[in-house]
């Protein structure tokens, strides 16, 4: 790294009524029950062209960042998460008549979702305030993620999810040796039992008494974002909702780099939130007007969006609003076309929250909100593989043949024969054109 870090952090401060309290592990305003958020002093870091060149020399991870976070890097909880790839996606925006289509893919992280980043800075908090055990309220990526950070910090875990989660996303906890603990109600309910918890028991609850710190982690994902484009804001971002959290704070990351100067002066990015329809009261809020999220009872495939409750719902409005973006919501029939849309054009599968965000993605583009030239940036937030269930229904199916070449032909022949569309196999994913297989969806002139 570039040195130690400087941690500008100077305490915490209340959202709601601005009363300040000093660094420790506390999330709600004692005067009001707002949220608490540390605040930082700007003044102490080095100028623009220092601080660029202290993130270069720094490792290749979300703490190349660390001059920005509330707590210093802990190689003991450290798995590395971000620094992961923005890729410019050619094909899926030629589809959707957007140049500058970018798709931040976070579904690359250690425990293969952005949980990773803001778990990175709650373990290190953890340590810092000396509790011995780490723990979450989840809806199964935030679990996965908690477990393996307690594994490599040698941690006793607990954590906390609704009961019927999908498989993938309990197995891949459990791997790390945690004590899951499943709960018969939604995350809502899961939630309110652990703040319960956390008041009885010494346990780091990551994103309920570590929230403040826990919260921060997602900030670099907007530093990443900049940083990649040749420290430029993009005009427009994509991203899921689903506690609103992810969304609040990579637009506080932006605000933070025009603030320090290390981006140029240029407009805010227009901030774009998607939800699922069978959990969408931010959306609703949204295009009722309402300044207020009325609780829902979630039902969706989309089970990482699935809160019904959001905390930070309320400055997701905020935030699409005076940025000039919306909070849309779509349907599971959509989000499960999004998932394969994604996979086929870009060679990237996700969760349902990411076919939710392609499937929101896609709808503005329909509706004319995106500039052919504009940059546009989604966040895929998750991998496929916890997913499986949803993804079965829009994959291709295998075709069975004896080990031969004429058999091969012959199936080769009849799928032509079929159009060579889905459910004949070897063109199950796309058709002949031209003499060779070419994806489905994606019109011979735009390849």
């Amino acid at each position: 790294m570039g040195g130690a870090s400087v941690l500008a952090a100077a305490g915490l401060q209340c959202r709601e009524c601005g009363k300040t309290f000093l660094m420790g592990p506390q999330y709600a305003c004692d005067a009001c029950f707002g949220p608490l958020e540390p605040i930082y002093d700007y003044g102490a870091l080095p100028g623009p062209a220092q601080l660029r060149a202290r993130i270069a020399s720094g490792p290749a991870s979300m703490w190349r960042y660390a001059d920005l976070l509330p707590v210093a890097h802990d190689p003991e909880t450290d798995l590395q998460a971000g620094f992961t790839p923005l890729l410019h996606a050619r094909r899926l925006g030629r589809l959707l008549g957007l140049e500058r289509l970018f798709l931040k893919n976070d579904a690359v992280n250690p425990t293969w979702s952005f949980k990773d980043r803001v778990v990175s800075v709650a373990a290190a908090a953890a340590r810092r305030f000396g509790f011995e055990v780490l723990a979450c309220a989840s809806t199964g990526n935030l679990a996965n993620s908690v477990a393996a950070h307690a594994a490599r910090a040698g941690m006793p875990a607990y954590v906390f999810i609704p009961a019927g989660l999908e498989r993938p996303k309990v197995v891949t906890s459990a791997i790390y040796h945690p004590t899951i603990v499943e709960v018969e109600g939604t995350y809502d309910d899961v939630n309110r039992l652990c703040a319960q918890i956390a008041d009885e028991r010494p346990w780091a609850f990551v994103n309920v008494n570590l929230r403040p710190f826990y919260a921060e982690g997602a900030k670099t994902l907007a530093y990443e974002v900049a940083e990649q484009l040749g420290w430029h804001v993009p005009d427009h971002i994509v991203v899921p909702v689903a506690s609103g959290n992810l969304l609040v704070k990579i637009t506080k990351g932006f605000r933070e780099l025009q603030r320090l100067r290390l981006v140029e002066a240029s407009p805010a990015p227009r901030v774009h939130g998607a939800q699922a329809a069978g959990c969408s009261p931010v959306a609703r809020a949204f295009r009722e007007g309402r300044e207020y999220v009325d609780p829902v009872v979630p039902d969706t495939i989309a089970r990482s969006l699935a809160i019904g409750n959001p905390a930070d719902g309320r400055y997701v409005l905020q935030i699409a609003r005076s940025s000039g973006g919306v909070v849309e919501a779509v349907s599971d029939q959509e989000i499960v076309e999004g998932i394969a849309l994604l996979a086929r054009t870009e060679g990237i599968f996700t969760e349902t929250a990411g076919g939710t965000t392609v499937a929101v993605l896609q709808r503005l583009a329909e509706r004319g909100a995106f500039g052919r030239d504009e940059t546009v940036v989604a966040y895929i937030t998750g991998m496929g593989l916890k997913t499986l269930d949803a993804a079965e229904g829009v994959a291709g199916r295998a075709v069975t043949i004896a080990p031969t070449l004429r058999s091969f032909e012959q199936a080769l022949h009849e799928a032509v024969a079929a159009g060579g569309r889905a459910g004949h196999g070897l063109a199950g994913n796309g058709h002949l054109h031209g003499g060779r297989l070419q994806p489905a969806g994606v019109p011979a002139s735009d390849r």
